[in-house]
């Protein structure tokens, strides 16, 4: 088992910046993918940024390239999204996701259904 606990969310105008974390408890944090995933009101969960075991890989939808960071310190189990420009377009519910093996992630990573281990969420609400 796996929890995942996220914080850092809350309400900043476009163009500011955001850092989430996301603390993982429960088993080996290191030996798990992870991945921060959004979802606005009425949206489906939309894959935002995904990252290996070891931090060597990493990937971004393309909405976020070049303004979000995934990163992960295995010695603190904590899991990061620094986000920067923000957009209004920004605005949802944010988690952090972990899966023990993804198969082909490179191609699969936004799938949802890939993860076993979800956190309760935290709030970007990004005003003009």
């Amino acid at each position: 088992q796996v929890q995942l606990v996220e914080s850092g969310g809350g309400s900043v105008q476009a163009g500011g910046s955001l850092r989430l974390s996301c603390v993982a408890s429960g088993t080996d944090y290191s030996s798990y993918y992870m991945a921060w995933f959004r979802q606005a009101p009425g949206e489906d969960r939309e894959g935002v940024a995904f990252i290996s075991t070891g931090g060597g890989a990493t990937y971004y939808a393309d909405s976020v390239k070049g303004r979000f960071t995934i990163s992960r310190d295995n010695a603190k189990n904590t899991l990061y999204l620094e986000m920067n420009s923000l957009k209004p377009e920004d605005t949802a519910m944010y988690y952090c996701a972990a899966a023990p093996y993804i198969p082909s992630f490179d191609r699969t990573w936004r799938r949802p259904e890939m993860y076993a281990y979800w956190g309760q969420g935290t709030q970007v609400t990004v005003s003009r």
